[in-house]
């Protein structure tokens, strides 16, 4: 095989790096290391589109003052058990330290509690922006198929005041006013059910 006199000196210059245990490069390599942080641009955390959670209509049934406690389970109450937690976010996915979450349901027969605050209670978010609730899955009632009120608020923000729904209900489709984009994400549980949603306030 016939060299080139031209590339004596580059081939010399490779092999005496090599010889030195270094690798030669022949130009800028990209890096196959991925971002340590995702931006919002990105998608933000996991599972987090920016997209602010819709709002629904509070209904008849909410009712002001509600304790603060995390789980609305009480001794010897029928249903399923559902574990529901989640974060709050703002619009660029980073978490909300201090909003308010003040949950309220029906029971598993489909009935509120009018005069007392049975399966109702509100709770607040740490820095991370989680919560976390214990209760039932509600039933349906005339008109409506399941679903969990919640009304959620940044400290000094504007309040969000909405639904969640169960997927897989037959009776979703009849409900005037489901809404798929507020549809948990539902498994079982050693308990029953764990069920998770991210709401994403449209201003913090």
């Amino acid at each position: 095989m016939r060299i080139r006199v031209g590339l004596l000196p580059i081939l010399s210059v490779i092999l005496l790096l090599t010889a030195c245990g270094a690798e030669p490069s022949f130009g800028p390599v990209a890096s196959s290391r991925s971002s340590p942080a995702a931006s919002a641009s990105d998608g933000g955390p996991a599972g987090c589109s920016g997209q602010p959670t819709p709002a629904q209509t509070e209904g008849p049934y909410f009712k002001p003052g509600s304790p603060a406690r995390a789980s609305l389970v009480e001794a010897g109450m029928a249903g399923t058990r559902l574990t529901l937690t989640g974060r709050v976010l703002i619009r660029t996915c980073q978490p909300v330290n201090g909003a308010r979450l003040d949950f309220w349901q029906a029971d598993a027969s489909g009935s509120y509690d009018n005069s007392g605050y049975r399966l109702r209670g509100n709770q607040t978010t740490g820095s991370d922006g989680r919560y976390a609730l214990n209760t039932v899955v509600p039933g349906e009632y005339p008109g409506r198929t399941e679903h969990i009120h919640v009304k959620v608020q940044a400290p000094g923000g504007v309040m969000l005041t909405t639904q969640l729904y169960f997927p897989g209900v037959s009776r979703n489709q009849q409900d005037s006013i489901f809404d798929s984009r507020l549809l948990l994400k539902v498994a079982q549980s050693a308990t029953g059910l764990a069920g998770t949603f991210d709401f994403v306030l449209a201003a913090g």
